[in-house]
């Protein structure tokens, strides 16, 4: 079957991206770089800007190194659009959910023979962003989601800590729930899964895994939005929301980190903003479904785009920002690809916020066991096309298996079936 048209206009895109490389003229002088990325955190940005500086030392023909943050929500929107008016970044940024497209269209610098180490760095993950045993993009983050735990308003509303509900053998989502229910009566959010909003989907993955479920079938050609187990996971969503109030509806203005909110679904990186927090709060592993224990990784890449009149430039920049020396620095904030930094004594000297038993459970184990987030060539249509098929559940009293019937038969197409 023909690709969707969206798929089409953004491998044509990237393509076209591709060719542009080395035809400009030698620029004079020293020569600035950008990276777009999605953080705009200040801890983040301080730490990269700090390597900048030390790479600009030894290489007096970079100018400055600008990291240029993009909000989340339209990151790869964004970035397209960069790249369509001719003014895309050197470096970028990259989600797993845009790594078939951006890697099979041939719009970024090869990398492998410039990373050090390369050969240490963990099959897992490395392979959305490899095509024909070379690497597109660096692996700089490959985060395992676990949930942040505001425990003074856990403990507030009655309710057992998560960490002693792991020790009981009862964290699991059903208990969520009730702590979710608990809190809610008590005037404040109970859990929130950050950057959903009822629009990015794909974060549900964190959810719907514990039943088993899944978005489409491993070759990528079928639709299983709507087999019974993510009919029963989405079932169980919709009562948390509308019935139980376990979780704040469609609309609700929520902010963890601010204290409203007694549980957060998200990615170490996070840890950062609860550096000054006024409550205390711990962070465990995703919990139990009915299938069990279960992990999901939230990926992000690094590459250089073809286009850019600086790739070499910006290619021998890469390989310093993610040589091992950095890579340890980065792994305060984002877990790393390299084998030698994935040790509990390792770790806990690079995240100095987490305890051993937090970055043991979450972080190692997440990465040994977990499964990255949904993606698939011609993201952005089937994005698009899932989120507008799934906004009728986000009501009272919908009919679940009506709506994910509607989804798979929007999205089917999309998928090549």
């Amino acid at each position: 079957m023909k690709a969707p048209l969206a798929a089409l206009a953004l491998a044509a895109l990237l393509t076209a991206t591709a060719c542009g490389g080395g035809e400009a003229p030698a620029a004079q002088g020293p020569q600035p770089l950008r990276m777009s990325i999605w953080t705009s955190n200040e801890a983040h940005l301080k730490l990269f800007k700090d390597i900048a500086a030390e790479y600009r030392k030894s290489h007096p023909q970079t100018g400055e190194i600008t990291f240029d943050p993009i909000p989340f929500e339209n990151y790869t929107t964004t970035l397209t659009t960069q790249i369509a008016g001719g003014n895309a970044p050197d470096l970028a940024w990259i989600l797993e959910n845009s790594a078939p497209d951006f890697v099979g269209s041939g719009a970024l610098v090869p990398l492998k023979s410039r990373i050090e180490n390369a050969g240490e760095l963990v099959p897992a993950a490395t392979r959305l962003w490899e095509r024909d045993g070379e690497l597109y993009a660096y692996p700089f983050s490959t985060s395992p989601f676990g949930v942040f735990v505001n425990t003074d308003l856990v403990k507030e509303a009655g309710q057992k800590a998560p960490r002693d509900l792991i020790k009981a053998g009862q964290w699991d989502w059903e208990h969520v729930n009730e702590i979710g229910k608990a809190v809610a009566a008590k005037g404040r959010n109970g859990l929130t899964i950050l950057n959903f909003d009822y629009k990015a989907w794909d974060n549900l993955a964190t959810v719907w895994q514990g039943w088993g479920a899944k978005a489409w079938s491993d070759d990528g050609g079928t639709c299983q939005f709507n087999a019974p187990e993510m009919v029963e996971a989405m079932t169980f969503l919709h009562k948390s929301i509308f019935t139980d109030k376990a979780m704040p509806g469609p609309g609700s203005a929520v902010d963890f980190f601010s204290g409203d909110t007694a549980m957060a679904v998200a990615q170490i990186s996070r840890a950062a903003m609860l550096e000054d927090a006024a409550f205390k709060w711990d962070l465990v592993p995703l919990p139990a479904g009915p299938k069990g224990e279960y992990a999901v990784i939230g990926q992000a890449g690094i590459g250089v785009l073809k286009k850019s009149p600086r790739a070499e430039q910006a290619a021998d920049f890469l390989a310093y920002f993610t040589n091992a020396a950095n890579s340890a620095k980065l792994a305060a904030y984002f877990p790393p690809a390299r084998s030698s930094l994935l040790t509990a004594e390792t770790m806990a000297r690079t995240s100095p916020m987490l305890n051993g038993d937090q970055l043991q459970e979450v972080v190692i184990d997440g990465i040994e066991k977990g499964v990255v987030k949904p993606s698939h060539t011609g993201q952005a249509e089937l994005a698009q096309t899932a989120r507008a098929a799934l906004d009728p559940l986000w009501k009272p009293g919908a009919d679940v298996k009506t709506v994910l019937d509607g989804v798979c038969a929007k999205i089917q197409p999309l998928l090549g079936g």
